[in-house]
């Protein structure tokens, strides 16, 4: 399985930026997708996450400013981000949760920075 991630780079406050992440060689329509993401000194954080069905779960920093989304034709998942502030600056991750035989495997995308800076 590999993940391949894009749609980082540098915007304003306020401004926005869609993330994308694109799966391969994987059983995407029936694994959960997820965003997390990593500042400098600190632990990476859950940014929001998408189940098989749909169902969507935000950190409370994100809700209401961020939308994930997943189109399934084309295995890939999305994070619509708007009203970023420099909060949000960090590297950006996704991840692909897969059940196979009672055990879960974790896949992990390469990273992609974003810097909300004036």
């Amino acid at each position: 399985v590999q993940l391949q991630a894009s749609g980082g780079g540098l915007v304003q406050p306020g401004g926005s930026l869609r993330l994308s992440c694109a799966s391969s060689g994987s059983t995407f329509r029936f694994d959960k997708l997820a965003w997390y993401r990593q500042a400098p000194g600190t632990q990476r954080e859950l940014v929001a996450s998408i189940s098989q069905g749909g169902r969507t779960d935000y950190t409370d920093s994100t809700k209401g400013r961020f939308t994930v989304s997943r189109d399934n034709a084309k295995d890939t998942v999305y994070l619509q981000m708007n009203g970023l502030t420099p909060e949000d600056t960090a590297v950006y991750y996704c991840n692909e949760e897969s059940w196979k035989r009672g055990i879960k495997y974790e896949y992990w995308g390469q990273g992609t920075q974003v810097t909300v800076s004036s």
